[in-house]
């Protein structure tokens, strides 16, 4: 099957199971406002938005502040050659297998080539992810940066960058990895020059660092992805250094990857789903196989363990770092150090930050089991709505959906992840939807009153069969 003939049946079959087909949503009480505007136009934002239009909610925006074809971390400083998942993981298809990276990869390059696929390449996804947005015509307006959310009546009001706002009735925020929070840096960075260092988020002129002596502090995959691309640029040499005393070698994700657990975490108890995750981050996820073989091919690369950074000086012979096994020189620091849940340091939450619950005001770990990165997790209700710290006191959160990473303690793999994408966006939608609905029962009810299609259009008592028939009015034997 070639590719246009993929999307020719793909609109068909979207059309077998397009039932019921009455439009129900009622217009909107304020002219030019939106039902649901979903901010950020990566995978979650573009699935979400197809979600809601097979549920007949047209009424929808997707917001992205990049530029079309470059939305999400693809292009930007996701640094690995390849997904970390099974090629087979999607949910973006919501069951329709045609919208699937396996159909749409095998339209183009034969079924041979998708068998002889390891791996799905990070340019190939992101590929992938921009003929999904075409196929299904999702709304998506681009060069749109969201700097506030704030409520306004019984909408939200969304400020955009250049002085132009929306309103909508509900708001998610498909904000990816960074969307609870931001990147963590280390105190022993911020007293250095901004053009001595980079998060692993950064955008890095790695041409630049030809012949350097870098540097790199983490031990998650992203770390090992840009010492790899360093390497690949002519590093003069790459260190990477890790606190732990050996390099983990078991990968927890590997593990939750069932239907249990990615379909059915969020119902668990907040003493169960606290014990899971705190169990998960105390295993260390370690870089994929193929990402390690990318480094240690080069014979300028070493991983030093239990190699803790303590200071960093900086003086005319470079960046003088000490460390437990002694001190180290290079010309250029990478931090793949992670991020950190603070709802405060979202700019569209600015404004909300102060109201909405987090895993500190509604759970109590028992002694020993303390978290301070989990506790300022946001505390999310069943479909990723934000709740509120004080119930009563702003009932608007519940229309706001947080769907990145953020709700990971909450929600477990889903919103950032594409091993739980099919479980999570499915609750999601049923959410919004479900929500739309209850908000508009009374209309629904006036609308049901005034309902006066008839069923039957001709009707006389003792009219015989044959002048029914005549009449245009179906019999039934």
């Amino acid at each position: 099957m070639s590719l246009d003939q993929l999307e020719k049946r793909i609109e068909s079959e979207l059309a077998y199971i397009d039932f019921p087909l009455r439009s129900w949503m009622p217009p909107p009480t304020v002219d030019g406002a939106y039902d649901v505007v979903i901010v950020g136009a990566g995978q979650s934002g573009l699935a979400t938005a197809h979600g809601l239009m097979r549920e007949h909610v047209h009424n929808i925006l997707v917001l992205d502040r990049a530029n079309e074809g470059s939305e999400g971390v693809w292009p930007h400083f996701a640094r690995m050659h390849t997904l970390r998942t099974h090629k087979k993981a999607s949910g973006l298809d919501f069951g329709n297998p045609l919208l699937t990276p396996q159909a749409w990869y095998t339209a183009q390059y034969g079924e041979s080539a998708w068998e002889q696929l390891q791996k799905i390449p990070t340019e190939v996804w992101h590929a992938y992810l921009q003929w999904y947005r075409r196929v299904l015509k999702l709304p998506v307006r681009n060069g749109a940066e969201v700097l506030s959310v704030v409520p306004e009546g019984a909408h939200l009001r969304l400020a955009l960058a250049g002085g132009s706002t929306l309103l909508a009735r509900k708001v998610v925020l498909a904000t990816g990895l960074v969307g609870g929070g931001s990147w963590y840096l280390p105190e022993i960075a911020k007293g250095l020059p901004r053009d001595c260092y980079a998060h692993t988020e950064n955008e890095i002129d790695f041409h630049a660092l030809a012949g350097a002596r870098i540097g790199v502090l983490g031990g998650g995959a992203s770390a090992f992805d840009n010492a790899a691309t360093a390497l690949e640029h002519g590093a003069r040499s790459v260190d990477l250094c890790i606190r732990l005393p050996a390099l983990p070698r078991v990968n927890p994700n590997k593990w939750m990857e069932s239907h249990g657990f990615l379909g059915h975490y969020y119902a668990l108890s907040d003493a169960a789903r606290w014990t899971f995750t705190r169990q998960v981050a105390s295993m260390n996820q370690p870089p994929p196989q193929e990402t390690l073989w990318r480094c240690t091919k080069h014979a300028n690369f070493t991983l030093h363990t239990g190699t803790a950074w303590h200071s960093v000086e900086l003086d005319s012979e470079g960046m003088h770092v000490q460390t437990p096994q002694g001190p180290m020189i290079f010309d250029f620091l990478i931090f793949g150090t992670g991020l950190v849940q603070d709802l405060q340091k979202r700019p569209e939450l600015a404004g909300l930050a102060a109201d909405i619950a987090t895993w500190a005001d509604r759970y109590v770990p028992i002694a020993g089991e303390e978290d301070d990165a989990l506790a300022r997790s946001p505390y999310l209700g069943a479909h990723y709505e934000f709740m509120e710290r004080h119930p009563g006191s702003a009932p608007h959160l519940r229309n706001i959906h947080a769907f990145n990473f953020g709700a990971t303690l909450s929600q477990g793999l889903s919103a950032a992840s594409i091993s739980g994408m099919k479980f999570g966006l499915r609750r999601l939608v049923t959410g919004l939807v479900g929500d739309l609905f209850m908000q508009d029962a009374e209309w629904h009810l006036q609308s049901l009153r005034a309902y006066a299609l008839p069923e039957i259009e001709t009707y006389r008592p003792g009219l015989p069969i044959d002048e029914w028939e005549q009449s245009g009015v179906p019999t039934f034997s």
